[in-house]
This record gives C-alpha cells, structure tokens and sequence, in this order.
C-alpha cells in the first residue's frame, strides 16, 4: 500500500520552475532516497508533500487521501500522519521551550492524550532516540548538534506518522555523529515501519538506508530503481556521473577508477533546456535529446524507471562506468 502518492506535481516560484512534474510513491515501512545536486528541486519536493509550501498544480495524495488543494482548516486534523525532519536543528527547534514541550507539541495541537499520557510517552521517545530524561527539561541551546537533532526526530515522530520526510538530516552535524543519527533514523523506520522520504545528496546515506532511490535533476525524476540495482546498473547517464563522483573508502581503487566529469554548469531553473533537460552536459547526447523531453517509463524486467531516449526497453543503454 503507497502511503504517498505523488502525481505530476508542479512548484513554480514566479519564473523559477523549481519542481516540474514529479510522480513518485512511497509504501508503507519502505524508505525512498531522493538524491540530486543542490538546487534540483529535492527540498522543495520535501516541503511540497508536506505541504509548507502550496503547490502550483498535481496531486499529493497521504493515504489515498489529495492534500494538495485541501485548505489550512481541512489539512490540520492530517497533519499528525506526516512530518519533517529539517536539515539544520538549531533553527528548527523553539529556543523559548524545553525539550519535553518541543516533543509534546505535536499531542497537544492534535489533542492526542491526556497531560500524564503525553509526559509519559515523551519520556519513551527520550528512550528511543537514546537521550537521558534529565534531557527533557533542557532547552536546546545546551545540547550538541546531534542531540538536538534527535530531538527533532522525536518531535516528528512523536504523533505516529505514517510518513515522515527527512529533509538533509546530518548534512548541518559534524561527521562524527552523522552516522550515528543515520543509524537512529534506520533503526527506528525498521521497528516502527513507517514510510520515510530520505532527501540528501549523500549516495552513501541513500545506500545504507534506503530501499528504493528516486534520481532528481533540473525540477524532473531521471531514474528510479531499487538500491542494489541503482548503485550496480545505473541507467541514466546522470545517475552515473553522481556514482563516479562520490569518494570511496579504499585509496587506491579511488585514484584508479575512472570519473565522469560533467560539462558546464546546471542550467537556470528559471530557462530550463528543451528536450531533456540534461543534454546540455550529457556526454552521450543525440540531436533528439535536445528536441524531444524523454518519458519515464519502466525498462527492463525490474520495476525501474528511467528517463532517457538512449536507454532500450529491455534497460540496456549507455555505459560510461
């Protein structure tokens, strides 16, 4: 069952085609990478399936349930179903209040228990994301960067969400506990199952904790496939220029592989290209990619997508790695 279903969405900013036609879903206890170089539209997305930000046109639909058009008034009682994790927790969380307040916000806006109830389970999701009880009467400016972003998935969790959208969550914390708060994230999607938008451009990140992964470029969807499949058999040209840029734990196979160094600059989002609005630095170009913007459509025996006139039905296409 997809607890997310998005459909063709559009986010227009003025001229600025931040999101132009993205379809994708998320199921139930499944987490989906949306992987991309900044300013493709990944966090925009984040913001528009959780509806900060109103969408210029598509469907959003939270269990089976259009949220895109729905007014403040009809989406409030929603809201407990999704939430977001944001990348920079210090500016995430209200300096004004203590932790346990922070967590219990979402209970008492959604009037979910009674005062002791919404204590008791703040004290349980202090446990689960591995913080002390004294860290409930805490404000946020005396814990670490990683605290407080364990704070912050607490809060986001704090309502039983169906799905929760993790919008760059270690990219603002120093390397030494990313992996850490990766490895809370993962664990807590394994026990509780809930369905999880993983937005980063970490390849690593996406292949410890995703099960599926979404390639954005330009505003579009280029690829979709399975982990494994992703990271063996990467179909658009794209995906394997993103493979053959990320660093590798072993120096020697680093120095030795090859990589696929990308021409010019990504286009203004504002002007985007004709056709596929990756030719433009594509090595692989043909005249029809620059007239003719390519479908996604599923190739192959897999359930892969990829968006691409150089790729064949049966998945088999261009190699540069």
């Amino acid at each position: 069952m997809n607890v997310l279903e998005v459909v063709n969405l559009v986010k227009h900013f003025g001229a600025v085609r931040a999101v132009d036609g993205v379809s994708l879903t998320v199921s139930a206890g499944e987490v989906l990478g949306l992987v991309g170089e900044s300013g493709s539209g990944k966090t925009t997305l984040g913001r528009c399936v959780t509806r900060l930000v109103p969408v210029t046109s598509g469907q959003i639909k939270m269990n089976s349930v259009d949220i895109a058009g729905l007014s403040r008034r009809r989406l409030r009682p929603l809201r407990r179903h999704f939430n977001i994790v944001f990348q920079d927790p210090s500016s995430s969380l209200n300096p004004r209040m203590p932790v346990a307040d922070i967590i219990a916000e979402p209970l008492r806006l959604h009037r979910i228990g009674t005062t002791a109830e919404r204590r008791e389970r703040v004290r349980s999701l202090l446990d689960q994301v591995g913080l002390q009880p004294e860290v409930a009467r805490r404000y946020p400016h005396e814990l670490s960067g990683g605290q407080r972003q364990r704070v912050s998935v607490a809060r986001a969790l704090s309502a039983s969400p169906s799905l929760l959208v993790a919008d760059e969550p270690t990219s603002a914390l120093d390397v030494s506990v990313q992996a850490s708060v990766l490895n809370l994230i993962g664990r807590l999607q394994a026990d509780l199952r809930f369905a999880c938008l993983f937005i980063t451009h970490d390849l690593a990140a996406v292949e410890f904790l995703a099960q599926r992964v979404a390639v954005m470029y330009l505003g579009v969807i280029v690829e979709t496939a399975s982990r494994e499949e992703l990271f063996t058999t990467p179909r658009h040209p794209y995906t394997q220029a993103l493979l053959s840029a990320a660093p590798i734990p072993d120096p020697p196979a680093q120095r030795a592989r090859s990589r696929i160094v990308l021409a010019g600059e990504v286009p203004s989002p504002v002007n985007p290209p004709s056709g596929c609005r990756f030719h433009t630095r594509c090595p692989v170009a043909i005249p029809l990619c620059s007239k003719e913007v390519p479908r996604l459509r599923m190739v192959g025996p897999s359930l892969a997508t990829v968006a691409c006139h150089l790729v064949a039905e049966d998945g088999t296409g261009p190699r540069l790695i």
